[in-house]
């Protein structure tokens, strides 16, 4: 049950910091969105974001950060094994199926549903 709590506070606190980068910041969302990927890759560059998810779980999984987490957590993880190629086949070697699953969805939603214009 501990385990429910943090991964809320954890990501809840991911949450209001995108927020306050919203509101407080005047950032467009896609400037939030990247930076809060850049922020969940600096951190796993620096070792820290493996520990926050072994903490918190889905709280730390589950928001954009992640998505800098896998992207820079492939690239390293390749390149110790292949070299410098490894960077590049790394990221989307990890990635592949979230960045597929964005394009299949987004694609089948076009269809079903009438875009505002």
């Amino acid at each position: 049950m501990e385990g429910y709590f943090w991964a809320f506070v954890v990501g809840g606190l991911i949450c209001v910091f995108g927020q306050l980068l919203l509101d407080v910041g005047k950032l467009t969302p896609a400037h939030t969105m990247s930076l809060l990927v850049v922020l969940g890759a600096v951190l796993d560059g620096f070792g820290l974001y493996e520990p926050l998810i072994d903490f918190a779980g889905a709280g730390a999984t589950v928001p954009i950060t992640s998505f800098g987490n896998s992207l820079v957590h492939g690239a390293l993880a390749e390149a110790e094994r292949t070299g410098v190629i490894g960077i590049v086949t790394g990221i989307f070697e990890v990635t592949s199926a979230g960045i597929s699953s964005a394009i299949i969805f987004g694609f089948l939603a076009s269809l079903i549903f009438k875009p505002k214009g």
